[in-house]
């Protein structure tokens, strides 16, 4: 008795000691844990930052143990997958994983570009070459033979367009060819038919806007069989000047079929009828940990289920992780494909999240009825526009439209389902109008860190993650409850 009334005084004392807000966010989460958060109130209570940026703190600790990635296929993904599993089955939903095989390109370790002869020089990937997606593996060294070139401003480059173009091509050479006219595909497999053991293509230099390091795709139907780089213009010009040039060049990537997943999460009540599904897609790109894209999706949907878990919907509500995102919205084509007519009908709407939390963000909603960009939703898109609107509305905010169409809300779209969510931007660049509305920087991305290395735990904005994961709650709850649009 006397050692239970020490202990008392003890946790009394350590109360009085601790700081108001710690307390007050202990009982906060202990009042989360054991509600029912049926109300829009109790719900965006509950829905924090916090809670999100957990979500995100283990999708980096899973690509920081996987070689910085988590892309599809690979282990990162597949232990995003489980997270995701693990935490949505303790949480009582229903969950199924559903599996996929389709063709993937990534980059399986270090490539190398360097000159042998008459000097020796070492390139940088990033900085004095490129690998174009789809490039086989290999590991040559050979002489360099310039093909078809047409140097200068106002070139109307064919470089590589015609198998004319190589004759005389000396067989077991790297082939040096030119941007311009056809693909990228046609001008590799020309050069793997005439001989070539490797191909660079460097840019065009036809305009100021063509001369630059490139990226760019030889496809997935590539059936060169060489490894294929991409350069400058200035450094392909250095090389078509260079006589006597031999040059190693080796790319270490995976071509191939793997089998991908999609984690589909149901609530255990609701009208299988009229389903309402929310999803984001949860891989990225190869060589990223994609914390904003779209880590932050993901994990915002993630939070928002958990903390609905004991609600009990009206409609059917279906969260959903996809895979195969970065590769072209794989995993949402492969889903929607696998339904019957009947399933696809029962579908009552389409929320799509994806990076919601970048730096330098814009709140932008999904133009549903088309009135910004001209393609409107299918019927019903309009409708969740308007209540995404009306939210920040409510909050004093302002929003702007962005097209729908962008992510996996696409295939959706194209089944006619109504979609609809929130964005805060990618790759565009924010105007002087932007950055007097929402802050940050004018002149720069909104996310400077798209689809690279630095899109870490570091790379978002707890302003545009805390207000989309609220914006999230009030728009899945409400579906939830109410009639579809």
């Amino acid at each position: 008795m006397h050692r239970f009334r020490c202990l008392i005084l003890i946790l009394f004392a350590l109360c009085l000691l601790a700081p108001l807000g710690a307390v007050s966010a202990l009982a906060g989460e202990q009042a989360c844990d054991n509600r029912v958060n049926n109300t829009h109130k109790k719900l965006l209570e509950c829905v924090t930052v916090e809670g999100v940026l957990e979500h995100q703190a283990a999708l980096q600790a899973i690509a920081d143990a996987n070689g910085g990635d988590r892309f599809s296929g690979t282990a990162g993904f597949n232990e995003s997958v489980d997270y995701v599993v693990a935490a949505m089955t303790a949480a009582g939903y229903n969950v199924t994983v559903e599996p996929f095989v389709h063709e993937v390109f990534y980059q399986a370790g270090p490539s190398t570009l360097e000159q042998v002869a008459p000097l020796a020089a070492v390139y940088v990937e990033g900085g004095d070459y490129a690998l174009l997606t789809h490039t086989a593996a290999g590991d040559v060294t050979a002489p360099v033979t310039a093909v078809d070139l047409q140097l200068g401003l106002g070139n109307t480059s064919t470089s590589g367009c015609e198998a004319a173009d190589f004759a005389g091509f000396p067989a077991g050479n790297i082939a040096l060819l030119q941007r311009g006219t056809c693909t990228f595909q046609l001008k590799a497999e020309n050069a793997a038919a005439a001989g070539a053991v490797g191909a660079i293509i460097f840019n065009q230099g036809n305009a100021p806007e063509r001369t630059g390091l490139f990226t760019g795709t030889l496809g997935a139907a590539y059936a060169g069989g060489i490894p294929v780089m991409s350069s400058s213009y200035d450094r392909g010009v250095e090389w078509a000047t260079t006589p006597g040039l031999v040059l190693h060049m080796a790319t270490d990537v995976f071509r191939g079929p793997i089998t991908d997943y999609n984690v589909l999460a149901e609530s255990t009540t609701g009208d299988p009828s009229s389903v309402v599904m929310v999803g984001a897609h949860l891989d990225s790109v190869d060589g990223g940990p994609g914390i904003n894209d779209n880590g932050s999706g993901s994990a915002a949907i993630l939070e928002v289920a958990l903390q609905m878990a004991k609600v009990k919907p009206r409609n059917l509500v279906r969260f959903a992780w996809w895979g195969g995102g970065e590769q072209g919205r794989l995993g949402s084509i492969d889903y929607l494909s696998s339904l019957s007519a009947g399933e696809l009908e029962d579908i009552a709407l389409y929320l799509n999240f994806d990076a919601v939390g970048s730096p330098n963000f814009v709140r932008f909603v999904y133009d549903g009825d088309g009135s910004a960009s001209g393609a409107p939703g299918p019927a019903g898109s309009e409708a969740i526009e308007a209540l995404f609107e009306g939210f920040h509305a409510d909050l004093g905010l302002a929003v702007e439209p962005t097209a729908i169409g962008g992510s996996d809300d696409a295939p959706f779209a194209a089944a006619g389902i109504p979609v609809g969510g929130v964005f805060s931007g990618a790759t565009g660049i924010k105007t002087a109008e932007q950055a007097a509305i929402y802050g940050g920087t004018a002149g720069v991305a909104y996310d400077p860190c798209y689809h690279l290395a630095c899109d870490t735990f570091a790379n978002v904005s707890l302003e545009a993650l805390d207000l989309n994961a609220d914006a999230i709650a009030h728009a899945v709850l409400h579906y939830a409850m109410n009639a579809a649009p």
